[in-house]
C-alpha cells in the first residue's frame, strides 16, 4: 500500500558528507571556507561562512523532481528586489543558478539570512502582527508568479487534509488523536467543499517558526522567510492558515487568531469568504502538521525530536480552538475585519 506520505517524505536525505560540499563549493562557485551542517528534514544544507559573506549551499532530495528544485529557484529570482528578506540565488561560476549532484539531487547556493529563529523567541502581539503583514506581503509579491511544477500534488498542501486520515493512528495520545479527528471531520464538511470558489495562486506553504527569522535585539521585528521547499499552487488562504496555526495563544486563541489575520488584511485584503474560513484552515493545519510529524517520527525514529519539534505549539492550539465554536470564531473575525 502507498504511504499517503508520497516518494519525497518517505525518502532518507542524500549520502552527501563535507568533503563533497567544499568540492562542490570550489569547483562550482570558486569558495572555501568553514562549513557547518544544517538541520534538514529530507535535504541537505551547509552553512558556508568565508571573509566576504554567508551562504547556505542546499543539495535537494533525489526524489524531488528536477521541476520542483527550479520551482523554488525561479521564485527566489522572482523575489529579488522585493523588498521581502529572502535568500537571493548565488549563480555558479557558469552562470547556472543549479548545478546537478554526482550523488542525485540538484545543488544550489544562496545568500544566509543573519537573524534569530522565530521558534526561539516569545510570542508577542506586535511580533503576531508583524508576521501577519509579513505573510500578505509576501502572497502579494508571488501573486504574478507561475511555475508548471506549482501544480503538484503535495501532501503539505492543507487542500489534502483528509487523505491524511489513516495517519491519525500514528498520533499516540488518545485525547490528542479524537481531537485530530473532529478537525479532519470539520475540514471534510466545512472547508473541503468551499476550496474551489476561492483565490488561488503560487504560495509558500511553510511559514512555521523554524522558517521564519527576527531581528537578534527585536524579536518583534522579521528578519528572514526560509524553506520555500513546499510551495505549491493551492487557495492563497491556506498560506494564512499555515502561518497562524503556530501563532495561536492557547490563553486566548480568538484575539491571537485576529491579530494575525487583521495584520495580513491590511497587507493582502482577504475576501468575505477567506475569513469565515480562516478558522476552518487554521484547523487543518495543526491537524496536519499533527498526523504527518507522527508518522514521520514513527518511520524515522532517529530524527523523532526533529520531525516532532512543532508537535506541541500545534497540540496546544487545537486544544485551546476546540473549546470555541468555529461559527463563533468567524464572526469574531469578521467582525474585526470589517
Amino acid at each position: 500500500m502507498t504511504s499517503p506520505l508520497g516518494t519525497i517524505l518517505t525518502s532518507p536525505p542524500p549520502d552527501f558528507p563535507e568533503e563533497s560540499a567544499a568540492a562542490a563549493l570550489d569547483d562550482h562557485w570558486g569558495l572555501t571556507g568553514r562549513l557547518r551542517r544544517l538541520t534538514s528534514e529530507r535535504d541537505v544544507n551547509f552553512h558556508l561562512a568565508t571573509p566576504g559573506g554567508d551562504y547556505v549551499l542546499k543539495l535537494s532530495n533525489p526524489a524531488e523532481p528536477p521541476a520542483e528544485t527550479d520551482l523554488q529557484t525561479q521564485a527566489l529570482l522572482h523575489l529579488d528586489g522585493s523588498g521581502l528578506p529572502v535568500p537571493r540565488v548565488v549563480p555558479a561560476l557558469s552562470g547556472a543558478v543549479e548545478v546537478a549532484a554526482p550523488c542525485g539531487g540538484r545543488l544550489r547556493l544562496l545568500t544566509y539570512l543573519q537573524g534569530t529563529p522565530l521558534h526561539a523567541t516569545p510570542r508577542s502581539d506586535a511580533q503576531r502582527a508583524a508576521i501577519g503583514a509579513l505573510a500578505g506581503r509576501l502572497a502579494h509579491a508571488l501573486k504574478d508568479f507561475h511555475h508548471a511544477a506549482a501544480r503538484r500534488h503535495l501532501v503539505w498542501d492543507i487542500r489534502h487534509t483528509g487523505a491524511l486520515r489513516p495517519l491519525l493512528a500514528a498520533i499516540t495520545d488518545p485525547g490528542l488523536r479524537q481531537l485530530a479527528r473532529q478537525g479532519m471531520d470539520l475540514f471534510d464538511t466545512g472547508l473541503a467543499p468551499a476550496l474551489a470558489g476561492l483565490p488561488w495562486q503560487v504560495v509558500h506553504n511553510d511559514l512555521n517558526p523554524h522558517n521564519l527569522l527576527v531581528q537578534a535585539d527585536q524579536p518583534d521585528h522579521m528578519a528572514g522567510i526560509l524553506d520555500f521547499g513546499d510551495m505549491v499552487e493551492t487557495p492563497r488562504l491556506l498560506d494564512l492558515g499555515i502561518a497562524a496555526s503556530y501563532l495561536i495563544d492557547p490563553t486566548r486563541p480568538q484575539d491571537s487568531l485576529t491579530q494575525v489575520a487583521a495584520a495580513y488584511h491590511g497587507a493582502n485584503p482577504l475576501g468575505a469568504a477567506e475569513v469565515r474560513l480562516l478558522p476552518l484552515a487554521v484547523i487543518a493545519r495543526l491537524v496536519t502538521t499533527l498526523a504527518i510529524a507522527h508518522e514521520r517520527a514513527r518511520l524515522y525514529p532517529d530524527n523523532a525530536p526533529y520531525i516532532l519539534r512543532n508537535v506541541p505549539v500545534s497540540a496546544a492550539a487545537l486544544a485551546a480552538l476546540s473549546e470555541t465554536p468555529v461559527a463563533s470564531l468567524s464572526a469574531h473575525l469578521e467582525r474585526s475585519l470589517r
